[in-house]
């Protein structure tokens, strides 16, 4: 199993090294775990889907997908689809610790273009993409009819 670190800068504080590493079966339910506490702790965010269902999302997606994992215990991951350069989605824990940089970085790494979407109102992730390169290209209706509308990003080296 291949693991790499990136060592990322939080805040002006010192520089603190992240494991990231391809996430494995196992791994499966501490990933829908992430998922589902932030739909939770996220007010204008709700899933029809319970715990189980997304780590059959998560499970079902392996394969096709390249799924990192940051820290142990796991503290974030990302689904990235190689055939589209798209990043199906970044969960982390908790903001602020470097963990969805590496995540990105280790999706940008060797590639010219990225490209994702976001929730129009989550305002922390537009910004964190800014951040990281990521530019607005449009905002269009959720991919399932009654979710919120989203924002498409492009990042290119």
């Amino acid at each position: 199993m291949r693991i790499g670190c990136v060592m990322v800068c939080v805040r002006g504080m010192a520089m603190t090294e992240v494991a990231v590493r391809r996430a494995v079966e196992a791994d499966v339910p501490a990933m829908a775990q992430i998922v589902c506490d932030w739909e939770a702790a996220t007010e204008w965010m709700t899933s029809p889907y319970a715990p189980a269902e997304i780590a059959e999302f998560i499970r079902e997606a392996m394969p096709e997908r390249e799924i990192w994992v940051a820290g142990d215990p796991i503290e974030g991951y990302l689904s990235f689809d190689v055939n589209v350069s798209r990043v199906g989605g970044l969960y982390c824990r908790k903001t602020g610790a470097g963990v969805g940089k590496a995540l990105m970085d280790k999706a940008k790494s060797g590639r010219g273009f990225v490209w994702l979407t976001t929730h129009e109102p989550n305002e922390k992730a537009q910004k964190f993409y800014k951040r990281e390169g990521f530019e607005e290209v449009s905002r269009h209706d959720g991919e399932i009819q009654e979710s919120v509308r989203e924002v498409r990003m492009e990042w290119r080296a």
